[in-house]
């Protein structure tokens, strides 16, 4: 039997991967997160596809990096009271949760200076950039009688 394409990945599967990463510990690879995902959420995807959504992409990079250069916790266990480990722990995910929130700012920030930069190559003012966004009409659109709509009323 052929395997099934896994479900694109949505902005709800971003928020879980990236707080899977927030809370990781121990060795970091593609492979070992694809198999996390796949434990965790039943769903297979590749890490080519992971890879391709920047901010899983960022939120990897990041981890890896905060793995790389902070101590493990488990190391540290052995010396404080099992009391003390979850909010331990808990520390160290809203940490790594914060440092991924502030890579993912400075990414939106150079993005930003981006656009600014190629809205001024094109003559864009502030003021035309700032111009509010159109209102949407919301109400519920009346149909007339009489008109054909392909042979029903």
């Amino acid at each position: 039997m052929a395997k099934r394409r896994a479900r694109n990945i949505d902005d709800r599967t971003i928020i879980q991967v990236v707080g899977l990463l927030d809370g990781w510990a121990g060795k970091l690879s593609w492979d070992l997160l694809v198999d996390e995902i796949e434990k965790r959420l039943g769903i297979h995807y590749t890490r080519q596809a992971l890879d391709k959504h920047a901010r899983i992409k960022l939120a990897y990079q990041t981890t890896k990096q905060r793995l790389s250069n902070a101590p493990r916790l488990q190391h540290r266990k052995k010396s404080y009271s099992q009391e003390l480990v979850p909010t331990l722990e808990r520390l160290e995910r809203l940490a790594a949760e914060n440092a991924r929130l502030k890579a993912e700012n400075e990414h939106m920030l150079e993005q930003f200076v981006t656009w600014a930069y190629n809205a001024y190559l094109k003559g864009l003012t502030k003021e035309y950039l700032n111009s509010p966004l159109p209102l949407v009409d919301r109400e519920v659109t009346k149909v007339t009688r009489g008109r054909s709509t392909n042979g029903r009323v």
